[in-house]
């Protein structure tokens, strides 16, 4: 049971991922540009947690072997970018959302509901056509697509259905006589 309590951090991070990513956008008080500022922070927060901390661990290793497969090299690099474009994706989809007068707080939960919710039905496609099952696809539990046509409807109900937030309180001036 150890793969599920270490999934269940990476749910509540990535969970969070979103509300702070967009914390972080509006944060930098730059409605035209403040989502790139932000990208540049969540890249350096990748570097030192993607690059350096696994470069420690390497180094710490008694038994590590510097050997690195090509085909290994590529696809993780891949991966990675097709990571870093899904952030970025992720601003541009908020910063939008905020464009076309949703509300700010409001935006970050619909993005990304869709993004958790087609997230795992994508992969769980890809990787059935990258490994099929076996007996072939006439042999996938009912089960299985009964969730992932559960995860489609659960993405759009929390999209269509978010509860709407009232808008931030105006500041009135007040004059002194």
């Amino acid at each position: 049971m150890n793969w599920f309590y270490l999934a269940l951090v990476t749910v509540a991070c990535w969970g969070l991922y979103g509300i702070f990513l967009h914390a972080g956008q509006m944060g930098m008080k730059d409605p035209q540009l403040g989502r790139y500022k932000a990208f540049l922070f969540v890249g350096i927060a990748y570097f030192l947690t993607a690059v350096l901390a696994p470069l420690v661990i390497l180094l710490a290793s008694k038994n590590m072997d510097w050997n690195m497969p090509a085909k290994g090299m590529w696809i993780s690099l891949f991966a990675g970018i097709l990571g870093a474009i899904g952030a970025f994706f992720v601003l541009l989809a908020m910063g939008s959302g905020a464009k076309a007068g949703m509300n700010p707080g409001i935006v970050a939960v619909s993005v990304m509901s869709i993004v958790f919710a087609g997230a795992p039905i994508v992969n769980a496609i890809v990787g059935m056509v990258i490994h099929p099952p076996k007996g072939g696809f006439s042999g996938i539990p009912v089960p299985f697509m009964l969730g992932i046509l559960l995860a489609a409807v659960g993405g759009f109900m929390v999209t269509k259905y978010k509860p709407s937030s009232s808008p931030p309180p105006k500041v009135t001036s007040v004059e002194m006589p």
